[in-house]
This record gives C-alpha cells, structure tokens and sequence, in this order.
C-alpha cells in the first residue's frame, strides 16, 4: 500500500499535490465517530447510542446482581439476562461501524472525485 502511495504522489504535478494537502489528512478516530452523527441519518445513530448506552448499564446492573447472588438458582436468573444485555449492546455497538468504514469510502471517492475534475479542467485549458 505504501509503494501505491508513493507511485501516486510520484505522478501528481505541485499543483494537484497542493490540492491535496488542502483537502487535509484523514480525520482522527474520534472526529469520524462523531460524525455519524450528522447528515439526515444522525437522529437514528443518537437512538442506538443512547439504547447501546441503556443496555450496557442494565448489563451491568444485572452482572452485579449475578455476582452477588448466594446460590445457583439466583446466579442464573441475573446471569443469562447480564449476559443477554451486553450482548445486545455490542451487537447495536458493532452494527455502527458499516457506517464509519461508508463515512470513509465516500470521502476518498470525493477525494478521487476532486482529482478528476481538477485533472478535466486542466485538460479543458488546453
């Protein structure tokens, strides 16, 4: 992968390089986590975080219930929900990163996308 990045900034001329470095590097972790929040979809990833957050504190809730429960029986009525709970929460966790990894394809295809149509108007000049 590397060796692709070099061949490509090996081709550009200054100018598309400058272009480049004006776009900026990739945004860090949290600034993509952040940003499903945002766009028409926002209110629907707010929603899950919001009911990951409640199932993981009920799952800790019953996880401490199971942890001082005296006897099996009793263990095993706050077990299978303390572990059913964290389950679903990192199930509704997980079901959040398709749309970190769409996030980050989309903003390289208008990366590429800027490239070509800086390219075309260049050739357009002509």
């Amino acid at each position: 992968m590397r060796d692709l990045d070099r061949m490509v900034d090996e081709a550009l001329n200054e100018e598309e390089r400058a272009l480049l470095r004006s776009i900026g590097e990739e945004p860090r972790f949290i600034a993509q986590t952040l940003g499903i929040f945002g766009g028409r979809t926002g209110w629907v990833s707010g929603l899950m975080l919001l009911a990951q957050a409640l199932l993981f504190a009920g799952g800790v809730w019953a996880a401490f219930g199971f942890f001082q429960a005296g006897d099996a029986l009793a263990a095993l009525r706050w077990g299978v929900p303390a572990a059913t709970l964290l389950l679903m929460s990192l199930i509704i966790k997980m079901s959040m990163w398709p749309t970190l990894e769409a996030n980050r394809v989309i903003r390289e295809l208008k990366r590429i996308e800027l490239q070509i149509a800086h390219s075309a108007n260049r050739t357009a000049g002509r």
